[in-house]
C-alpha cells in the first residue's frame, strides 16, 4: 500500500479546525524556551478557561485518534 506524507503544518491545521469546535487550540512551544520543558513541543489550550489542559501531545497519535489521519497517510519526518 502506498502511503502519503502529511506535513506537520497540515496536520496541525486539521487538528486546530477540529479543536476549534470545542473552543480549544493546539499550541506549539519552541525548543529553546522554558515552556518546552514544562509543556512539551505540543499542548492543548482551552480557550474558554484560558488554561492548558493537556501537555506533551504526540500530534500523529492525536490525529489518528481524532480520525484526521487516514490509514494510508503518515506524518512527514522532520
Amino acid at each position: 500500500m502506498t502511503t502519503i506524507a502529511v506535513t506537520h503544518r497540515a496536520l496541525i491545521q486539521r487538528i486546530n479546525r477540529r479543536l476549534l469546535k470545542e473552543q480549544k487550540e493546539l499550541g506549539t512551544s519552541r525548543y529553546n524556551v522554558k515552556a518546552f520543558k514544562d509543556l512539551g513541543r505540543y499542548y492543548i489550550v482551552d480557550l474558554k478557561q484560558n488554561a492548558v489542559t493537556q501537555t506533551n501531545i504526540d500530534i500523529e497519535d492525536l490525529g489518528r485518534v481524532m480520525g484526521l489521519l487516514k490509514p494510508y497517510e503518515r506524518l512527514e519526518a522532520l
